[in-house]
């Protein structure tokens, strides 16, 4: 819980700043961020099918 409420945070802070920053910093920014949840979503569909769906 405290994991997602610092995400939360930290996307506003980004999202915010995102009005200030260069183009190519905010794609940049935004493929990473990208990238993380890709990453992330990959590895809960990799530990859900490993324990079996309940």
């Amino acid at each position: 819980m405290f994991f997602l409420i610092a995400a939360l945070l930290l996307l506003g802070i980004v999202v915010g700043s995102a009005a200030y920053l260069p183009w190519p910093v905010t794609l940049v920014a935004g493929a990473l961020i990208a990238l993380w949840l890709v990453v992330f979503a990959g590895r809960e569909r990799r530990r859900r099918d490993r324990t079996g769906r309940a």
